[in-house]
Order: C-alpha cells, then sequence, then structure tokens
C-alpha cells in the first residue's frame, strides 16, 4: 500500500492510496470465501463453489465489489494511523481506479484552536429602561383576562364575539354547521375563510346572511387551498368586550399579595426589568463570544458545520412541533430548497461551533474547573422541581459518568461566560483562577 498526502487545508487532510496486486488479490479471496458461502450454484454446495466458477456465475466485477468493500475501510484505517492523523469524523472515501486500485480519502480533523487577545475585549450591558406605557400594556393584558362579555343592542363590530348559527359548504361538500356558534371579530382573520369578520361586521341581531369567500390559493390547509367557501349565517346575540377597571379591586382579583394597583405596578415593572436585564446579559454574552471567537484561530472541517446545520432545523422542526409535510410547505413558502436554506445557515453553524470551540479553550487558559462535590450539589439543585416518586429514578441517571460528565461541562461553560463578562467591565481584566491560586 502506498499513501500519498497530497494536501491539508480547512482541517482536512487529502490522502492518495494506491494498493498493492497481492494485496487486492487477497482480499478477493476473501470475498470469494464469504460469498461462496452465500451463494448457491447449480451443481454444488453452498461454501463448495471453486473461485473461477463463481466468478463466472456472479462476474468478476461482483467479486471485485465484495473485496473493496472491506479492503478499501480497512486500508483507509492503516493509512489514517500511518499519517498520525486524528480524525474528528469517519473519512469520505472516492474510488478512483481499479487497475491498478488508487482511491482519495478525505480525513476530517480535529478542530484547533488559538486564543487571541481576548483580556483586552472590553463590553458592557446596555442599559435598562422601563417605561410607564411598557407597565401600562401590561396592566391591559391583565384587564382583557379579566374581561367580560356583555349583549348589546347595535350593530357587530370587530373585537365583539358574535353568536350565530352557521351553514355553510365548501365546493359545494359539507363544510361548517352548527347552532349557537360563539365567534370574535377579529379584522384580518384568516380563519374559517378570508374576509369572514369582514362579513360580519355590520351584522344586527336577528340578522340573516348569505356570502361566498375564495379559499387563497395558499391557504395553509392544502385540501382547502383554491375553494370556494359559501356561507348562510344568522346572527342570535352580539356581546361587547367589558374591561374591569385598573383599580386596587383588580389587583386583589389577580392576587392577594397585591393590595392596591400601585403594588401591582410595582410588581409588573420588576418583572419587566428583570426580563429587559436577562435579555440585556444574553445579548452581551453572544456578543463576548463573537469577540472571542473573532480575536482567535478556530479551524475545523465542514462536516461539523454540516452536522450543526442539520441540527439547527431539527431544533426549528422541533420548537414549532414542525412535521417533515409542515417543513416541506414551509420550503414553499419561502420560495427555496432544502439545499438553499442549509446553505444560508452554514454561516450561523459555523459561528455557533466557533463558539463551541473557544469557550473550553477559555476555560483551561482561565483555570476554570468544576468539582466532584459542586456536580452532586447542582444535581440535587436539579432535582428540587422532581416528583418525588421520581427522585432516585433521576438521580441515578444522572449520577452515570456521561450525563455528570455533561453537567461538569455545562457548569464550566457557564463559569466561563461569567468569566468572560467580568473580564470584559474590567479596567484592567483581572487575574485568572490559574494566578490567583499561584498568588495564594
Amino acid at each position: 500500500m502506498k499513501v500519498t498526502r497530497d494536501k491539508t487545508e480547512n482541517s482536512q487532510a487529502y490522502l492518495t492510496i494506491e494498493m498493492e496486486p497481492a494485496e487486492v488479490e487477497k482480499s478477493k479471496d476473501e470475498a470469494c470465501r464469504q460469498l461462496t458461502r452465500q451463494t448457491r450454484v447449480p451443481g454444488f454446495r453452498k461454501g463448495k463453489t471453486p473461485r473461477d466458477v463463481l466468478e463466472r456465475y456472479l462476474g468478476k466485477e461482483r467479486i471485485l465489489e465484495e473485496a473493496l468493500n472491506q479492503l478499501l475501510p480497512d486500508a483507509c484505517d492503516r493509512a489514517i494511523k500511518e499519517q498520525e492523523l486524528k480524525p474528528v469524523t469517519q473519512p469520505s472515501i472516492e474510488l478512483t481506479k481499479v487497475e491498478p486500485v488508487v482511491f482519495k480519502v478525505v480525513v476530517p480533523l480535529m478542530p484547533t484552536v488559538t486564543l487571541g487577545d481576548y483580556r483586552s475585549i472590553r463590553l458592557g450591558a446596555e442599559k435598562v429602561a422601563v417605561t410607564e406605557d411598557q407597565v401600562n400594556t401590561i396592566l391591559e393584558g391583565l384587564r382583557r383576562q379579566y374581561a367580560v362579555m356583555e349583549p348589546v343592542e347595535r350593530a357587530a363590530d370587530f373585537k365583539d364575539l358574535v353568536v350565530m348559527d352557521i351553514d355553510s359548504t365548501l365546493d359545494g361538500a359539507p363544510f361548517i354547521k352548527r347552532q349557537g356558534l360563539q365567534f370574535q371579530l377579529i379584522q384580518g382573520l384568516g380563519t374559517p375563510a378570508p374576509g369572514f369578520s369582514e362579513q360580519l361586521a355590520g351584522m344586527s341581531k336577528g340578522e340573516e346572511k348569505e356570502f361566498t369567500l375564495s379559499m387563497p390559493a395558499n391557504y395553509p390547509r392544502k385540501e382547502m387551498a383554491g375553494k370556494q367557501a359559501f356561507f348562510r349565517v344568522k346572527v342570535t346575540d352580539i356581546k361587547q368586550e367589558v374591561l374591569p377597571e385598573a383599580d386596587d379591586a383588580l389587583a386583589r382579583r389577580i392576587s392577594p399579595e397585591f393590595d392596591t394597583l400601585a403594588v401591582l405596578k410595582q410588581e409588573i415593572e420588576s418583572n419587566l426589568r428583570q426580563n429587559a436585564e436577562q435579555k440585556a446579559r444574553e445579548e452581551l454574552e453572544g456578543k463576548l463570544i463573537e469577540a472571542v471567537v473573532a480575536c482567535s484561530r478556530v479551524e475545523f472541517p465542514p462536516v461539523m458545520v454540516d452536522a450543526e446545520v442539520d441540527r439547527i432545523l431539527r431544533e426549528r422542526m422541533g420548537q414549532s412541533q414542525m412535521t417533515e409535510q409542515d417543513f416541506q410547505n414551509y420550503l414553499k413558502s419561502i420560495k427555496k430548497t432544502e439545499t438553499e436554506l442549509k446553505e444560508e445557515l452554514r454561516p450561523v453553524a459555523a459561528q455557533r461551533i466557533a463558539g463551541y470551540l473557544v469557550l473550553p479553550r477559555v476555560a483551561r487558559e482561565e483555570g476554570i474547573e468544576v468539582s466532584d462535590g459542586e456536580v452532586d450539589a447542582e444535581i440535587e439543585k436539579m432535582l428540587e422541581g422532581a416528583k418525588e416518586a421520581n427522585v432516585e429514578e433521576l438521580r441515578g441517571a444522572m449520577q452515570n459518568p456521561e450525563s455528570r460528565a455533561s453537567i461538569r461541562q455545562s457548569m464550566i461553560i457557564r463559569r466561563t461566560i461569567d468569566r468572560l463578562v467580568a473580564i470584559a467591565a474590567g479596567p484592567e481584566g483581572g487575574t485568572t483562577v490559574k494566578e490567583e491560586k499561584k498568588n495564594e
């Protein structure tokens, strides 16, 4: 076997491997032994067919294919060891010649990280301000939660609740048939058909109306897209939303903890501030990680980006509970193929991977560690909200080596990010954990 290392770039080693004829022949012999045990050739028992007969029966190409299926991966593994390479995942193999047998191998290598001067980075979280309008918006939402619907003697308007009898068809087939259906008129609402709320607006109690609406060609429910919906409705009642007054009584209805409206507003403001500060902190952390990546040299093979792109897509589908069919419909709606969408996500995926790689490197540089006792304490903290019946089972699962390693790594990353925030805020960047231990 002759191995040539053509080049190394983008964290990938490119090899050309040429097999010796004797190695290929030996592999063919082994392939024939395997195939003769699997193949029934007329006139011969399984496992007893001579090689020349088997080659005539199956074809030399089939024998060679079986031989190479075993020979190429084995030769690839030997070549990787010979070249002292450290692959991050399985290499790709491409057969280029069969006489002699020559194939190309691309070996994705372990990522490398060379940190830049991250301790000179200076960033701080954006200052948080909560306005009275924001508080009032939340308060208005709370009032709506405690609103009541009261009958009115006037024509229906948007936001009203209309009670009606409805009989409808979709391209002549039965569609919606209900009595006493309650429906809130929302301007621009697309269900049960675009324009339905607009048709009901202005109707009075006891009034009947017939109308036809067209379903758009891109309607989310494909079985309804492009069809004609005929509606016959009779309004039996109209109710309007009546909001409670924003006063001490409302505050006490929301919770006995709020004696007055002023106390409720203070709680709203406090929650808004906490959320805003949390968002500002998350944005700062993201910017810091980007800054550390930007000043460092981080190299990793494209296959890692491919895997991260797939993970991002799985995350998005999971978060939105999207089925494969939903995903295909989504691609049609944005007029992109899956390949085009993946290509768009590659920069995002590459930035994520770079962040994953620099943080453990910063942790080592800063001497950040997590003890076994701290992992135990974290596990107990995570179990605080679990049901008593499941605690021991969950504790056992979390105590296995893989889970403990994952928890430890998460804690190290969290502390590393906290450390970066402290460095970015300090005039001198502080001292590392290593330096602190040295000074003790």
